[in-house]
């Protein structure tokens, strides 16, 4: 599949998209740790390992000899920045730039990977956004559900995806062959991609989702369509997080319901080219926006959003 037109070379990024992706606010925020950041080099390949010394994944700590306690998986579903550097402190206070060893890096998921990255990115004025979609490299034929940074590359004046979790021990445990800091776009689907070629036909529904209770379908896309509108505003969440416009598990959805999910796929799949549209369409509908409080779906209880 050769790439979509979006990641192919362009004279620049325009001004107000590239000042919009390159400053924190919210959830991104580093608040009281923001100088930390800006002290880290501004290369993406270094900064990128930063973040593979500050935090370990839940589901592939295997790798690294670690046993996850049952007490610190509460870490993984912290939502902020500044919270997550709090933990990450707290577990080992040398500087962020200083790998920690596995059982002292906080627990988290791909949330916390590419959302470290976009913030450090973002404080060296690197215009980076967080892209939610579909990982071919976990569990083939499956597409599992995943977060990544798109970050725009100067060098090559596009937007690449990074998949900052994948370092050198990993990549070996899962044998992930492809460039992490430019995931092609074929072996990660952002949601919108996902979504057209499910309607299309050119791709199985039923092989978008999670491995966890095998859920799938165009439900589960839908939902990563909204948290994808929601990420391209500065409203990073986690992958479970519900609210608004999201089906319910299994839900079969209504004509209506592929009619307003189109038009999103259809303003996130080139948020550039949509940009105004963008910002509106998550401004002017509730559906969309991010609520004060949104429903965690694997601790199944609400929870207040913290900076959102």
């Amino acid at each position: 599949m050769s790439q979509p037109l979006r990641s192919t070379p362009v004279p620049e990024l325009p001004r107000r998209i590239s000042v919009y992706y390159s400053r924190s606010e919210g959830i991104s925020d580093a608040g009281r740790h923001a100088g930390l950041l800006q002290n880290l080099p501004s290369d993406v390949a270094a900064v990128t390992e930063i973040v593979q010394g500050l935090a370990i994944h839940q589901y592939a700590a295997s790798y690294y000899g670690v046993t996850v306690p049952e007490a610190r998986k509460r870490e993984s579903h912290l939502r902020p920045v500044e919270a997550i550097l709090d933990e990450i402190l707290a577990l080992d206070g040398r500087p962020l730039a200083e790998a920690r060893p596995p059982q002292k890096r906080i627990v988290g998921v791909c949330h916390h990977f590419a959302l470290l990255l976009v913030a450090m990115l973002r404080a060296h004025g690197i215009p980076a956004r967080y892209r939610s979609g579909f990982g071919s490299y976990f569990n083939a034929p499956y597409f599992e559900d995943h977060v990544v940074c798109e970050y725009w590359s100067a060098k090559k004046r596009r937007w690449a995806l990074a998949d900052p979790q994948f370092d050198e021990k990993w990549r070996a445990g899962a044998k992930i062959d492809h460039d992490v800091l430019d995931v092609p776009r074929d072996r990660y689907l952002i949601a919108a991609d996902a979504w057209s070629q499910c309607r299309s036909g050119k791709a199985d529904p039923s092989k978008f989702g999670i491995f966890a209770g095998e859920q799938r379908g165009f439900w589960f896309i839908a939902g990563d369509l909204v948290r994808d509108i929601a990420g391209l505003n500065k409203a990073e969440m986690l992958p479970w997080d519900c609210w608004g416009a999201m089906p319910q598990p299994n839900e079969q959805l209504s004509k209506d319901q592929f009619a307003f999910f189109d038009r999103i796929a259809e303003l996130t799949r080139d948020p550039d080219a949509a940009f105004d549209d963008l910002l509106r369409a998550y401004e002017g509908d509730e559906r969309l926006r991010v609520p004060k409080t949104v429903f965690n779906a694997v601790l199944q209880r609400p929870e207040a959003v913290e900076a959102a």
